[in-house]
């Protein structure tokens, strides 16, 4: 049988003329699902004039809608700033669970799974970064302004996690 569909995979979808037919994805809403803001340093009433430490924790997730083609992701944030002490002193704790529903065609079952972890995080990367900077500057602390995060890289991580700790559970 010869490839008709000028070298595709099979799993590609082709127009009636041959030409691959590229994925579609459409935003049709984005909300903040969860956020919460703890001005650990005003509470307590600590100097958190110094240089903070800050560290963040992303976490992505991604569920089928009942409607076709539909799909939520979440994308889950945790910005957690400390003093830069031997003895840190912790300044706040920012935590953002911020959604996204999108509209996905043309993408076969076996990249579905890495289309919703990679390129829809990378669509709401740039509301979720603003969010983040407004929310700490309105706290009182210079904005944080989020590094760009390479989610091919965080999937890849997340991967190897579930492979590492599929042995384990098989045992």
């Amino acid at each position: 049988m010869s490839d008709t569909n000028g070298g595709t995979s099979p799993a590609t979808p082709v127009t009636p003329e041959g030409q691959p037919v590229l994925p579609k994805l459409q935003i049709l809403g984005q909300f903040v699902r969860d956020m919460s803001f703890e001005n650990i340093a005003a509470q307590k009433a600590l100097k958190a004039n110094v240089q903070p430490e800050v560290q963040v924790q992303v976490a992505l997730d991604a569920r089928k809608r009942e409607a076709d083609d539909q799909y939520d992701v979440i994308m889950k944030l945790k910005v957690d700033s400390k003093t830069k002490e031997d003895k840190p002193q912790p300044i706040f704790l920012l935590e953002l669970e911020y959604g996204g529903i999108f509209k996905v065609e043309n993408v076969s079952k076996e990249q579905l799974h890495p289309f919703l972890l990679i390129e829809c995080p990378r669509m709401l990367f740039p509301f979720v970064r603003r969010i983040v900077s407004d929310v700490t500057r309105d706290g009182g602390y210079p904005p944080v302004n989020l590094d760009t995060i390479d989610f091919l890289a965080l999937y890849r991580q997340q991967l190897a996690q579930r492979a590492a700790a599929a042995p384990k559970a098989d045992a």
